[in-house]
């Protein structure tokens, strides 16, 4: 009676489950297949946010093994075997019914898993070899196709749209940094926006961003991003505090990401309380700066690039024009990254940082967030998303990085 809202198509989930297969044979030689647990890889190979477990074999078709919602995933996953289950001893079997048994060496996707139900799995596997098989689902999100592509493009114009267009005719000097995100909130969720953001790093939340005005920039942080914030609350240190005045002659940023279709932008945008002519000297130098620093990896940012190296240019740049200190946040705040890999989550695969030797390919999709943090005023600087092409790094959150004066 019912019809499936916006399927996956069936040739893009197979393009994704063979893409796994590739890289699961280098990941973790020797496994005939992969244990999927997390519901965001399983929405990633299936096209349905399932509770459950997906058994994703190199040869044969893939198991979708349901909790709860057996019937919401019969609607929409693009796999022809799903079966509800209650107990991890139930795998092995539903696997070999549905004509794809698990094989004596199998991967698992761990981080997916608690560690009390990962012994809990490997006890009701005891005959079986678990290896870790993660990467294999990094590598195979890190390259998108024309599919996901498309979303994303049209994510980062509407994200690009509220930041700015709209927003600087909704906000003003004298309101809090809580009422600037409650108008940010407002411009995004008319344009689509569907309502939440995905970390995957263990332990790390979003809810729609970062609002900092001032030296809000450079409060201590938590957050495994350069930029501070003073936020709700300790129990919620997100969005901007309601005692937080954005004050004439102060900076403000913006750095809040946009979901449309399970697929994220990050953006952060820069505004100044007061004319652009009352900008100061380094403020404006500063910011400068990091629109230089995200040019030259756009320029650079081919394919075969390596990411550690564009990194590696960034922190000598910002050495010899004595932006050192603050570059990437100050103290504590200081993150050991220029950018990061971007899609179902905010933070994939591959960090710009040192390290990452592997190559960009065309058709990734990276976050690009060069930032200065200057102490006692605030941190300035931009980020965008960029799609890899064969001419470098485009943007697709737009191609103006100013600092937008709002009076």
């Amino acid at each position: 009676m019912f019809e499936p809202n916006q399927p996956v198509p069936v040739e893009e989930l197979r393009r994704r489950q063979d893409a796994v297969r590739t890289h699961l044979q280098t990941v973790a030689p020797g496994a005939g297949g992969i244990l999927v647990f997390s519901r965001l890889n399983i929405y990633y190979l299936t096209g349905t946010f399932g509770q459950g477990v997906l058994w994703l074999p190199l040869s044969g078709e893939p198991v979708l093994m349901i909790r709860k919602g057996v019937n919401r995933a019969r609607l929409e996953a693009g796999v022809r075997h799903i079966a509800p289950y209650k107990s991890y001893s139930e795998l092995s079997g539903l696997c070999a019914d549905a004509g794809s048994p698990l094989t004596p060496t199998l991967a698992a996707v761990m981080s997916g898993l608690t560690w009390q139900l990962g012994l809990m799995l490997a006890g009701k596997l005891r005959n079986h070899v678990i290896l870790p098989g993660d990467h294999a689902l990094a590598l195979a999100r890190m390259v998108k196709s024309e599919f996901e592509l498309s979303i994303m493009r049209r994510c980062g114009a509407a994200h690009h749209k509220c930041l700015y267009d709209v927003i600087p005719t909704l906000i003003r000097p004298g309101m809090t940094e809580r009422e600037i995100a409650h108008k940010a909130w407002e411009s995004f969720f008319a344009e689509g926006h569907m309502g939440i953001l995905r970390m995957q790093a263990h332990g790390e939340e979003a809810f729609l961003g970062h609002v900092s005005a001032g030296d809000s920039g450079n409060y201590p942080s938590g957050f495994n991003g350069p930029l501070g914030l003073r936020g709700e609350h300790p129990a919620s240190a997100v969005m901007g505090s309601a005692h937080k005045v954005w004050r004439t002659g102060e900076p403000l940023m913006l750095d809040i990401g946009f979901q449309l279709e399970g697929y994220q932008t990050d953006k952060t945008q820069a505004y100044f309380a007061g004319p652009d002519s009352a900008i100061p000297d380094e403020v404006r130098r500063a910011h400068d700066f990091c629109i230089e620093m995200q040019a030259w990896i756009c320029e650079h940012g081919k394919p075969g690039a390596i990411p550690a190296e564009l990194y590696g240019h960034c922190l000598a740049e910002a050495e010899r024009r004595g932006f050192a200190e603050g570059f990437m946040g100050l103290d504590e705040n200081k993150v050991p990254f220029v950018g990061h890999g971007i899609g179902l989550t905010v933070d994939e695969y591959p960090p710009l940082a040192s390290g990452f030797e592997q190559p960009l390919e065309k058709g990734m999709v990276l976050a690009l967030e060069p930032k200065q943090s200057l102490r006692g005023v605030a941190m300035v600087g931009v980020e965008n998303t960029f799609e890899v092409t064969d001419g470098g790094l485009r943007s697709i959150s737009g191609d103006a990085f100013e600092m937008i004066p709002v009076e």
